[in-house]
């Protein structure tokens, strides 16, 4: 019988690629989610009942347990940016993390895989960067033999990066940044997915990684380069972090006053912390070398998804040698 792995947040940006790595290889995958009809885009990612989403709540002992039943491997994927409802970033990067190693230690459970983040650190002033430390102390005390991946900013197809900010491009004059000068060395999502697969069918060993691309970019010039790859001219606007504060606490303020209604999808306080830092590989940090995986440079991705984003969208290239032709 193949193996399984179960995947928490398996139908999420990065949790997709891995689910589909591993089910090319062979394994059955169950996708663990709090919406398993929100899912079913991973299902033909293998033959008939390979991948099949399954209910869980990480918040909650049972739902987790259960969903380990009979698992191999398992990746944990789940990881927040804001807090919205009970969704808070202890109880979703800390205690989810710690419950999911925990119960899988006790099932024998011999594998396992945890998405963490460049910038991890217990005594940062961030709560998305404590608690992310918090899962990862948590995931070696109960499974030591276990993967940490720590990927820079993750780009790709339904990334919430380059997407979100070329949306902005389009629709107005300028791309305000916080922390212009922040550097990032941005990761494609599939080389995630392959540092995962490799630990997972045993050709690496576990512990820490740190994954970064090939290249190291400040914030400023990500955008530059974003709004070259869509073409369009807008003014990249740097921002001081006290205005990034005061942003982030307006952006806060009104959804808390909403109920949550009105979700900050722009800025919150604690990302500008997060933005005061660079986000890099750190010197002597194990890393894709050891993984035996060659990164994907930004310019082989970035516009095979960004060309939606154009003024002509699909038809630039096809517009821009018209226009050659009758200049010719």
């Amino acid at each position: 019988m193949s193996h399984l792995v179960t995947i928490f947040g398996g139908s999420g940006f990065v949790g997709r690629y891995i689910a589909r790595r591993m089910a090319k290889a062979g394994w059955r995958v169950r996708v663990a989610v709090r919406r398993p009809n929100d899912a079913l885009h991973v299902k033909p990612y293998g033959v008939v009942g390979q991948v099949e989403p399954v209910f869980c709540n990480i918040r909650d002992e049972a739902s987790v347990a259960a969903v380990l039943s009979g698992a191999d491997a398992v990746v944990n994927c789940v990881g927040i940016l804001n807090e919205t409802g009970q969704n808070r970033f202890d109880a979703v990067q800390a205690d989810g993390a710690a419950r999911i190693a925990r119960l899988a230690a006790q099932a024998g459970i011999a594998q396992m895989v945890q998405i963490s983040a460049i910038g991890a650190d217990q005594s940062s002033n961030s709560a998305y960067a404590r608690t992310k430390a918090a899962g990862e102390a948590a995931v070696r005390e109960h499974m030591p033999g276990a993967m940490v991946l720590r990927p820079s900013i993750i780009f790709g197809v339904e990334d919430q990066f380059f997407n979100r900010f070329a949306a902005m491009a389009r629709s107005g004059p300028m791309v305000p940044v916080v922390g212009a000068q922040t550097k990032f060395q941005p990761v494609y999502v599939d080389d995630v997915a392959a540092a995962a697969e490799r630990y997972l069918l045993g050709q690496a060993p576990g512990g820490v990684y740190e994954l970064g691309g090939p290249e190291v970019e400040s914030f400023g010039d990500l955008m530059k380069r974003m709004l070259t790859v869509i073409e369009r001219r807008r003014l990249v606007l740097p921002m001081p972090f006290f205005a990034g504060h005061l942003m982030g606490f307006g952006f806060d303020l009104l959804q808390k006053l909403s109920f949550g209604l009105i979700e900050n999808k722009m800025i919150t306080r604690d990302q500008v912390k997060n933005l005061a830092r660079d986000n890099i590989v750190s010197p002597g940090a194990k890393g894709f070398e050891d993984l035996g995986i060659a990164p994907t440079p930004m310019e082989a991705i970035l516009p095979d998804y960004l060309w939606r984003f154009r003024p002509e969208g699909q038809f630039s290239e096809q517009i821009d040698s018209a226009r050659n032709l009758r200049s010719d």
